[in-house]
């Protein structure tokens, strides 16, 4: 891999610390996004899970919002893990304020139900691994409907959970919660190329 980059990881909410983590056994050089001026100087971002109405009202209350949206419009990569995939859709089923409308996704938000019906399963996702990956849902949505350019990479009982379009990874369930890299080597290979 030629030159090193830096991976923002948003930091306003939710499960940061985790990707962090995550990306430091990879030794890949990470920075937390607070702000608009965090924004500078990174070659990849990851909207971690947590609360996305709470992140996407941050977002607009730091003036942060549009600025994300052009950075990926324009081909900032981006990975959002299961908020973060709200984060990323176009449109939210049942809801008329979807936040950065980057990705062409419409997902179904906390589409698994409650916490109480959080689980993990394990499943071969051919073009992310050829061995099985820890797979951990929790309060979780799906993709209810995807448009031309997205590419699914994943499905669990006929759902929709991870897709790619472009410069554009989401996921419904959380990789930085496993001890698993897979995903974030994934992520990291789309910023290099």
């Amino acid at each position: 891999m030629a030159g090193k980059k830096v991976v923002g990881v948003l930091a306003l909410q939710g499960a940061f610390r985790e990707h962090i983590k995550a990306l430091e056994m990879l030794g890949i050089q990470s920075k937390l996004i607070k702000n608009n001026k965090d924004l500078e100087g990174i070659d990849g971002i990851i909207l971690p899970g947590g609360e996305s109405t709470s992140m996407g009202k941050m977002l607009m209350d730091f003036n942060m919002l549009g600025i994300l949206a052009d950075k990926i419009t324009n081909g900032l990569p981006a990975w959002g893990t299961c908020a973060g995939m709200i984060l990323l859709a176009k449109k939210i089923n049942g809801d008329d304020n979807a936040h950065l409308k980057v990705m062409d996704i419409d997902v179904e938000r906390n589409a698994y139900g409650r916490q109480i019906d959080s689980f993990v399963t394990n499943k071969i996702i051919p073009k992310i691994s050829s061995t099985e990956l820890p797979l951990v849902f929790i309060r979780a949505p799906y993709i209810n409907n995807v448009g031309i350019g997205v590419e699914v990479l994943c499905k669990i009982d006929g759902n929709v959970v991870a897709a790619k379009e472009e410069n554009m990874l989401a996921t419904s369930f959380h990789p930085e919660l496993t001890e698993d890299l897979t995903f974030h080597r994934y992520f990291i290979d789309m910023i290099y190329s």
